[in-house]
């Protein structure tokens, strides 16, 4: 089994490197891929330094049966059939597929057998929002048709790279220390504040991260659900969090509710008011799993359920949910 991942000095591309080896994901030749920036820098996997080589259009990709891409939606497209020209499954973490109609979005809790139809040899990881929410919204959709999803999102610096999260401790001491604050990843500063607003707006009012979460649900359900999102960055450091409130076509109870989501696949419910447990990014940060609490029974909508979910965006909302991709078909014998 080869290997490469297109992107390899990224926050995702770095979270690939420890994923695979974290999972012990069969590779006989990993070959790691950058821009001229990145490439020439060294890194260590399993005991053996790899030097990552120039991303260039020739057959650098020529025996490769996987490649991870994330490198931004632009480098995707141009690459794209560099990348699948032999025969590899490129499964691309950025926006540049998502929505088309040959190209299938996959979350391997949900929808797995649609990584299996391919045409043009690329999987879409999907947005790291979507991914999340799409695991928890799974469990109730098998007990009942999930009609409206009203979600606001509490998403942590990570989700703009590695660069956001070295910003956002910069800021906090630079307040702290009483010195101007350094802002360049973000619109404002984030440190102290709440910026409502992830990705560029679009003529509806909605940003692209907004609507991503209303198109990409409905493709990866193939579900006429209804998605109305708010975005909104916070100043937490790793880990999304999402408030989620969904209406069904028939009333689901909270027990009902708590008991799906304790069996449901790739879901740890973590929801005991009394005890004051509920999920938080700060002690969910690198794990795996998307993590469930605060499972009510909406008071507006009698068909009506809410719940809160917090997720790792580099882990489950990325690289995991790519390497998931890579191992379903591994183990349904659809590669190498």
């Amino acid at each position: 089994m080869k290997v490469a991942i297109v992107g390899a000095s990224g926050a995702v591309g770095q979270e690939f490197l420890r994923v695979l080896d974290e999972r012990n994901f069969p590779i006989d030749e990993l070959v790691l891929f950058g821009s001229s920036r990145s490439a020439g820098r060294k890194y260590t996997f399993r005991g053996k330094e790899i030097e990552v080589k120039l991303l260039q259009h020739n057959d650098d990709f020529k025996g490769v049966d996987i490649a991870f891409t994330s490198a931004g939606a632009g480098t995707s497209k141009e690459f794209a059939e560099t990348i699948t020209k032999y025969g590899a499954v490129m499964i691309d973490n950025s926006s540049a597929f998502r929505m088309d109609a040959d190209i299938p979005l996959v979350v391997p809790e949900v929808n797995p057998d649609d990584a299996l139809n391919r045409p043009r040899g690329i999987i879409a990881n999907p947005n790291c929002t979507t991914i999340q929410m799409v695991v928890a919204l799974k469990a109730i959709e098998n007990l009942t048709h999930i009609k409206r999803v009203h979600v606001s999102t509490y998403q942590a610096a990570s989700g703009a790279g590695a660069a956001a999260m070295d910003e956002l401790y910069e800021q906090y001491r630079q307040v702290l220390a009483g010195e101007p604050v350094t802002v360049e990843k973000f619109a404002y500063q984030l440190a102290f504040n709440l910026i409502p607003q992830i990705d560029v707006f679009t003529e509806n009012g909605y940003t692209k991260e907004e609507m991503k979460m209303y198109n990409e649900t409905r493709k990866i359900m193939h579900s006429d659900v209804q998605v109305s999102a708010t975005c909104v960055r916070v100043p937490a450091l790793r880990s999304h969090s999402e408030s989620i409130w969904i209406e069904t076509e028939r009333p689901v109870s909270v027990e009902e509710a708590r008991e799906a989501f304790a069996h449901g696949e790739g879901l740890v419910l973590m929801d005991n008011p009394e005890k004051k447990e509920y999920p938080m990014p700060l002690f969910l940060a690198g794990k795996d799993p998307v993590y469930v609490g605060r499972i009510r029974k909406d008071l507006a909508n009698e068909n009506g359920l809410t719940f809160w979910i917090v997720g790792d965006q580099i882990k489950k909302g990325a690289a995991l949910n790519a390497v998931q991709i890579a191992e379903y078909l591994i183990k349904v014998k659809n590669i190498g």
